[in-house]
């Protein structure tokens, strides 16, 4: 009786828990497709009576949504590549290297991890600012590519799954460390790699504060920043809004469906080796 009460609790809360987080995305998805007047005539629950596509297209042209996902594209790729290149690197030196100062290494990241992002700010806008990276695609570059330790962390605990014999053999065959970390290493951290692609990709796609201090100016507008900047001109027009805000989550939405079981396999595979 007790399993079958705790069953019925259990999928009871998560169909209440898909319920709270499709009802806004539900509507959010009728008004994009509603005209003005039939926005302001029916409920937000009421489907469409013709399906306009007219906010897409204004969403598109004036909100400059195109420039915005050109924009994301240009930093995603810069940012991750340079990522997945810092990470790999500093994971390879922490894993295969033992020298003085590695605990402290070690200890240094995870501080940096309990310091609130917000109160570093001044000091980071006064680097970028005095680089002369201010309101330019290189600042935010720069600032996506510092590598979190979640995503040390994951390349560290597949690093140690790698067997060290296979870095002596290569050692024999007369191979550096730059040899080795380029053909051994980093080709079987694939899973991790696309772990982590997944998740920092999404993360810089999703990420608003940045680009916003950053790059002021409406050319280096991002997606996020496009879908904020609709509140001036689109201010009133909320189906005009609705449709940016479906234009934005088609990508993840798609990127996470089809690609999810990285994410799940690549988390727990880091957990626990």
């Amino acid at each position: 009786m007790k399993q079958i009460t705790a069953t019925t609790l259990k999928y009871f809360s998560l169909i209440v828990a898909c319920l709270v987080t499709l009802l806004p995305i539900g509507v959010i998805f009728m008004a994009a497709f509603k005209t003005k007047q039939e926005f302001r005539d029916t409920g937000p629950f009421d489907v469409p009576q013709s399906f306009n596509l007219d906010n897409f297209v204004t969403a598109f042209t004036k909100g400059q949504m195109v420039q915005g996902f050109v924009n994301t594209v240009i930093i995603l790729a810069v940012a991750i590549t340079g990522t997945i290149i810092i990470g790999t690197m500093a994971a390879y030196a922490i894993d295969r290297f033992r020298f003085r100062g590695r605990t402290l290494v070690l200890g240094g990241f995870l501080l940096a991890t309990l310091v609130p992002a917000v109160t570093t700010q001044v000091a980071t806008f006064q680097v970028i600012n005095s680089l002369g990276l201010y309101n330019t695609r290189a600042a935010v570059m720069l600032l996506f590519m510092g590598t979190d330790i979640v995503s040390i962390y994951i390349f560290v605990q597949f690093m140690r799954s790698i067997d060290k014999s296979l870095d002596e053999a290569a050692v024999l065959d007369g191979a550096n460390h730059l040899t080795i970390y380029g053909r051994i290493i980093l080709p079987l951290l694939k899973p991790a790699i696309a772990t982590v692609v997944i998740i920092k990709g999404i993360a810089i796609y999703n990420e608003f504060y940045i680009p916003f201090l950053y790059m002021p100016s409406r050319d280096l507008g991002v997606i996020s920043t496009s879908l904020f900047r609709f509140k001036g001109p689109f201010g009133a027009q909320w189906e005009v809004i609705s449709a940016g805000v479906i234009i934005v989550l088609i990508p993840t939405l798609l990127l996470f469906l089809f690609l999810q079981r990285y994410i799940y396999n690549g988390l727990t595979s880091g957990a626990t080796k």
